[in-house]
C-alpha cells in the first residue's frame, strides 16, 4: 500500500510523516526538493502468534510506504512530485488545526474548511489538465477513426466531459457515481482527485481531550465518499516515535490515547481502501500479505509469485483462530479444519494459506 502525504505549508506535514514512519526528515526545510519516502510496517499480532508456532528464522510484516511531498501550493503538481502522487493507492491531507504564534498560518488564521478547499482545488487543476489534453486528443483521433473505433472514442469522450462538467462544480472524481466498466476506463489516468481520502487534522497538544468530540464533529461534516477523517497531535505523535515502544506507550497511557499514530492511520486506512491480510509460512519463514477484499485465491497466490498464480493447483487453508486453537497444522487436518479450495475462494482476513502449484 501506498500513501501520498500532501499538506500546505506550516501544516505539520512532514511532522506527521515522521510520525507514521519513525522517521527523522527535516521539517519545514525544503519546497524545492524531492518527496520524503519512507515505510512503516503493519502491526499485526497475529504474526507473533504464527512465529511462536512455527518458530521461523524471519518474521516479515506488511508494509505501507509513505511519500511526503513538498507542500501545496507553491511545489506545484508535476514531473516527479504527481508521479509519486499518481502511483498513490490513497491520499492523505494533513490539515492544519493548531495555534502556533511561532508558526503563522500562511492565510493569516487557522481555517481547516480553507485549507482544505485549496488542497482540493490543487488537485483538481491537475485532474482538469489531464481531461481537457485527453479530450483534445480524442477529438483529434475521432476524424480519423475508422467506423469500428469510432464508437469506443465516443464513448470515452462522453464519460470524460460529464467528469469534466462535475468537475467544473467542485465535485471530485471519488464522489461521482460511476459504473465499473466506466471506473476501469479511466483507472489508467490516475486522476489524484479520484483516489481515497484520509483527511488528518493535526491539532495542538492542548486540545488533546477534546479529539475525540473534535473528530466526530468532522467527521459529520466530512461524510463522503471513499473519505475518512482523523484527529491527531502530529508534534506529540512524532515525539513519542522516537522512544522505545513500552516508553511510548507508558506516555499514551497516561495521556489516555490508545493507540499510536501509525496504528491508526493504517487501521483508518485498511478499512478505507478495502483491505485485508493473510498468512504464508515456509521452514524458515512467516509472512502478511495484504490486498483488496473479494480477492480470489489464484490472485492471492500471485500476490506471493507470478509462478504460483500462472501453475495454481488449489490452497491449503486455515483461518488464523482456528489454527490456534489447533496449535499445529497437523492437528487442524486431524480435526478437518484445514480445507482445500480452488481458484475462485475468496480469501478471508487471517487465512493461512499454502499454495501448491506446477510450474
Amino acid at each position: 500500500m501506498e500513501i501520498g502525504i500532501v499538506g500546505l505549508p506550516k501544516s505539520g506535514k512532514t511532522t506527521v510523516f515522521n510520525a507514521l514512519t519513525k522517521g527523522r526528515a527535516e521539517i519545514g526545510a525544503y519546497a524545492k526538493g524531492g518527496p520524503n519516502v519512507g515505510v512503516a510496517k503493519v502491526p499485526d499480532p497475529r504474526l507473533d502468534g504464527l512465529e511462536g508456532m512455527f518458530h521461523p528464522k524471519r518474521r516479515i510484516h506488511a508494509e505501507v510506504h509513505y511519500s511526503d511531498v513538498p507542500a501545496l501550493p507553491k511545489a506545484g503538481l508535476g514531473g516527479e512530485l504527481l508521479t509519486h502522487l499518481s502511483r498513490a493507492d490513497a491520499l492523505l491531507y494533513v490539515v492544519r488545526a493548531f495555534e502556533d504564534e511561532r508558526v503563522p498560518h500562511i492565510e493569516g488564521r487557522i481555517d481547516p474548511e480553507r485549507d482544505i478547499a485549496m488542497l482540493d482545488l490543487e488537485l483538481a487543476f491537475s485532474d482538469l489538465s489531464v481531461l481537457e489534453n485527453r479530450l483534445q486528443r480524442i477529438e483529434t483521433s475521432l476524424k480519423a477513426a475508422k467506423p469500428h473505433e469510432r464508437e469506443a472514442f465516443s464513448k470515452e469522450q462522453a464519460l470524460l466531459s460529464r467528469i469534466k462538467a462535475a468537475m467544473g462544480n467542485e465535485v471530485p472524481i471519488r464522489e461521482h457515481e460511476l459504473t465499473e466498466e466506466e471506473t476501469k476506463t479511466i483507472s489508467g489516468y490516475q486522476f489524484l482527485s479520484a483516489k481515497p481520502l484520509l483527511l488528518v487534522f493535526n491539532i495542538g497538544e492542548e486540545r488533546l481531550p477534546q479529539a475525540s468530540s473534535l473528530e466526530e464533529e468532522w467527521r459529520t461534516r466530512y461524510q463522503r465518499p471513499q473519505l475518512e477523517v482523523a484527529a491527531l497531535c502530529g508534534k506529540l505523535e512524532m515525539e513519542l516515535a522516537q522512544l522505545e515502544d513500552a516508553e511510548a506507550q507508558e506516555f499514551r497511557s497516561a495521556m489516555g490515547l490508545e493507540e499510536s499514530a501509525l496504528d491508526r492511520m493504517i487501521r483508518l486506512s485498511y478499512g478505507l481502501l478495502g483491505l485485508l491480510s493473510f498468512f504464508t509460512f515456509v521452514s524458515d519463514e512467516v509472512k502478511a500479505w495484504t490486498i483488496h477484499r473479494d480477492t480470489t485465491a489464484v490472485k492471492a497466490a500471485g500476490k506471493v509469485h507470478s509462478d504460483m498464480e500462472q501453475g495454481f493447483i488449489r490452497a491449503e487453508v486455515i483461518g488464523y483462530e482456528d489454527l490456534v486453537k489447533c496449535g499445529s497444522i497437523a492437528e487442524a487436518r486431524k480435526r478437518g479444519l484445514l480445507h482445500v479450495e480452488g481458484k475462485s475462494y475468496i480469501v478471508k482476513d487471517g487465512d493461512v494459506i499454502t499454495f501448491l502449484f506446477n510450474i
